[in-house]
């Protein structure tokens, strides 16, 4: 994938499509931060891209903060949606997680918290122009 990069979705198996096309490109160690509104899909297009790596039971960390998976890979999955400050995530080892060179770490919501972000990372911004049609955009940051 060539960034920055943009596709407009329509339908559910068009994000799951790019999703897993996604996941075969990313590496270990890379940070992705998913932003997009409620009900954009980004819960959707991590499951989608995790499906890859054989992991089958991810579900929305707005609660815990942060899901592990493991499969083919290790999966760090953040939702930043729920934190009240920066100090919430460093509680938890926030740095540890996104500086394991093992894990691929996804971040959804991470614009709410953009001070924490690596400055070498993925983002996929979802927009929802109309109900039924999402449009992706990726950037690199390095």
């Amino acid at each position: 994938m060539d960034y920055p990069f943009e596709k407009k979705i329509i339908r559910e198996e068009e994000t799951k499509t790019l999703a897993e096309y996604f996941a075969e490109e990313t590496k270990s160690g890379q940070i992705i931060v998913i932003n997009g509104e409620l009900g954009a899909g980004k819960t959707f297009f991590v499951k989608c891209a995790v499906s890859v790596w054989g992991i089958v039971n991810a579900s929305s960390p707005s609660f815990a903060i942060v899901n592990i998976y493991y499969g083919e890979r290790k999966i760090y999955h953040f939702d930043f949606y729920r934190l009240k400050n920066k100090e919430e995530l460093f509680d938890i080892g926030f740095n540890d997680y996104i500086n394991d060179p093992d894990a691929i770490t996804f971040i959804e919501w991470g614009n709410l918290i953009p001070d924490v972000l690596p400055k070498s990372r993925i983002e996929i911004n979802i927009e929802m122009p109309e109900d039924s049609v999402r449009n992706f955009r990726f950037n690199k940051y390095e």
